[in-house]
């Protein structure tokens, strides 16, 4: 491609990030508003649940289909059904249309946000992809940064539903960009049988895990739960007869990669619950606005976005190896800090250690996606690419979801036993409610204490993504990729 348009795509792809980055803190900030003004606080945790799990279960799909018929197709169907879903999210009146609306716009996130990786894989070469990191993660972070304060900002002064509304400008704008300046490289005309019996086995697993961790404890819980493993013991030997596998278990037998994708769903679970939940606890048990809260969020995002610029300058010197350990090293001693302190902790103290988390991402994560990309062969790259983002995003699902079932039995437990009613806790979470926001300082002690669960519980996934880390082979980075600069003319 020429100079002109690798620009163009590489501004596209700029915006997308800052969609994609943005839409979780966003919606992060606004749901403890969301979720006092619709009801539903026993559902809190599908809102994310439904966007993370169609998002993540589509992922490989993306990445195979790229591989087999080019990328700039699958990017505009991803960013239409983005959009589309970010408009429903915003008409929503209860919050089963909200969640219903939210797993439609995780079902074109899953594309866009492994579709972006991929083209910068195409696009530049080792060296100028650690360059390039520096670039696209600043442009994360700005909207990281923005993310919290816009939607404290909007439900503050608009109202909610605006912070899904602000997508579909700067969507239209990245998905014009890539439809008119991207050239996919010539592929085979004898193309592989997609594996759509591997992709709704691999699909319909994770949302039986999923659902039978959210009912765990029940009878019906275990049955999804064990129909699950069913699922995935089928999805093995599937996979293992398909001539061109979704889920491509021979990557697997690689060190790096089944590192990378084992670290990316530990630390995701870890980070992806902490920051779901940090304002629920600001706003319920801090008493903060969500403006606050959303500046709370904001140090974690800064933090990943300096330490990826310059881990990514660094790596070639430091190593890939070296840079995931020490980063997430740091990751762990912030997870820590935070499960120790829990309730008792104030916002600048919890400022403090998600800072300490997000700096860990932001060194170990670009290392492992560089490595990656560098060592597995052309063929791969979509596929490969989409896995690691799966794992993050399958871990932030699992997370999410193991957080919030453990948030809702231990609150529904302490109010219980203090005597009060779930309903109370609305009226922490509504800076409307005609109460004024007071209630008994026993609803804010029994969130509290379920909310340190919920911390210690990212605590453990910390400390699994830190073993792993370990073990993350040394290998020589030399680029395998061909880019496409030079592969197409303009």
């Amino acid at each position: 491609m020429s100079r002109n348009r690798i620009i163009l795509v590489t501004a596209g792809i700029m915006l997308s990030l800052f969609l994609a980055s943005m839409e979780s803190t966003v919606v992060a900030t606004a749901m403890p508003t969301i979720v006092g003004q619709l009801g539903g606080l026993e559902n809190y945790s599908w809102v994310f649940s439904a966007f993370m799990l169609t998002s993540t279960t589509t992922v490989p799909l993306y990445g195979k289909l790229s591989d087999i018929y080019g990328r700039r197709k699958l990017y505009i169907f991803a960013m239409a059904l983005f959009l589309a879903g970010s408009v429903l999210s915003g008409m929503a009146t209860t919050l089963t249309h909200l969640i219903l609306a939210r797993a439609l716009q995780g079902i074109g996130a899953g594309g866009i946000m492994p579709l972006a990786f991929i083209l910068i894989g195409e696009m530049f070469s080792l060296e100028q992809r650690t360059k390039m990191q520096g670039v696209f993660s600043g442009v994360w972070g700005v909207s990281s940064v923005a993310g919290p304060l816009l939607g404290g900002f909007i439900v503050d002064q608009l109202s909610w539903h605006w912070i899904f509304y602000i997508n579909v400008f700067p969507g239209l704008i990245a998905g014009a960009l890539v439809a008119f300046a991207w050239r996919d490289q010539a592929y085979s005309h004898e193309r592989p049988a997609v594996d759509y019996a591997g992709a709704a086995l691999l699909s319909a697993s994770v949302v039986l895990l999923l659902l039978g961790l959210m009912e765990l404890g029940t009878s019906q819980g275990w049955v999804f739960i064990v129909s699950a493993v069913v699922l995935f013991v089928i999805l093995f030997q599937v996979e293992r007869r398909a001539a061109d596998p979704i889920l491509p278990l021979a990557l697997f037998r690689d060190r790096l990669f089944s590192t990378a994708t084992s670290h990316g769903l530990f630390t995701g679970w870890a980070v992806f619950g902490t920051i779901s939940f940090i304002p629920l606890f600001v706003q319920s048990v801090l008493g903060a606005s969500p403006t606050q809260a959303g500046v709370t969020v904001t140090p974690m995002l800064l933090g990943w976005v300096a330490c990826s610029i310059f881990g990514s300058r660094i790596l070639l010197k430091v190593g890939y190896r070296r840079l995931s350990i020490i980063g997430t090293s740091i990751f762990f001693v912030g997870a820590s800090l935070l499960a120790l302190f829990g309730a008792g902790a104030n916002r600048i103290f919890v400022m403090v250690f998600v800072t300490l988390m997000g700096m860990g991402m932001g060194l170990s994560i670009p290392a492992y996606v560089i490595a990656v990309q560098t060592t597995v062969e052309r063929r791969h790259l979509g596929t490969a690419t989409s896995m690691l983002q799966f794992s993050r995003s399958m871990g932030g699902t699992l997370g999410v979801s193991v957080m919030g079932a453990a948030l809702s039995a231990r609150l529904a437990a302490n109010l219980n036993v203090a005597g009060l009613d779930l309903s109370l806790i609305s009226q922490l979470l509504d800076p409307l409610s005609s109460s004024g926001g007071v209630v008994e300082s026993g609803g804010r002690l029994a969130m509290a204490d379920a909310i340190h669960l919920v911390f210690l519980i990212a605590l453990i996934a910390a400390t699994l993504g830190w073993i792993v880390s370990i073990f993350t082979p040394r290998k020589e980075l030399k680029d395998n990729i061909s880019t496409v600069a030079p592969a197409i003319a303009d």
